[in-house]
Formats: C-alpha cells, structure tokens, sequence
C-alpha cells in the first residue's frame, strides 16, 4: 500500500504563487510516476503534471510555463510550484502514484492523496 498527504493549498491573489506537497509513505520503493492532478466544481477530474522516477516531467497545456513538478526521493515528497496563478486554477488538488508490485501491467496500481484546495481569487 502508498500512502500520499498533500499539503500547501489555500487562497491565493490572481498572480501570485503557490506550493503544494505531497508526502508519500507505505510501500514508497514500489513508486513509479508520480502526478497532480485537479478537479474544479462540477468537473471531471484532470491532468496537470507528472513525473517519472528519474525525474522526467510532463506538464497539460494550461500548466506549460507556469507550474513546475518536482521530486524529492530522499524525503519521497513530490511539489507543484505554481506560479501567475489564475482564477481558472481554483480547484481540489490530487496527488496521485503508480505502484509497481509485481511483475506485468497488471500489477500497476494507482494511489491518490485527499487532495488539497487552492483557491485563486481577489
């Protein structure tokens, strides 16, 4: 089993900044990719970035120049910087974790975290 706790949502000014955490803990040696992800009110639930486990990243569109996903395997912490923040960007934030353990695509499982709100707004 993962476990992953994010933490370091709350409300921001359009412009401004913020930083997400996610602690994982568990079986955190079975990780693999790990991700944000985000959904608004009344919306499905959706991608904004990833990351592999040699710290390869990969970021949706709207995220593209403006948020920065980044891993720490010493403390198995991955962070969202995110930056020039736009109203559009209020939403629950999600970790989220693929889990290898065992042999084959089978094996893979996903892990999210409670997730945590960020709020743009002035």
């Amino acid at each position: 089993q993962v476990f992953l706790v994010e933490s370091g949502g709350g409300l921001v000014q359009p412009g401004g900044s913020l930083t997400l955490s996610c602690a994982a803990s568990g079986n955190i040696f079975s990780i693999t990719t790990m991700g944000w992800y985000r959904q608004a009110p009344g919306k499905e639930r959706q991608l904004v970035a990833i990351i592999t486990s040699t710290g390869s990243p990969t970021y949706t569109d709207s995220a593209k120049g403006r948020f920065t996903i980044s891993r720490d395997f010493t403390n198995n912490t991955v962070w969202l910087q995110m930056n020039s923040l736009k109203p559009e960007d209020t939403a629950i934030y999600y970790c989220h974790a693929y889990s290898r353990q065992g042999k084959g695509w089978g094996s893979i499982y996903d892990y999210w975290g409670q997730g945590t709100q960020v709020t743009v707004s002035s």
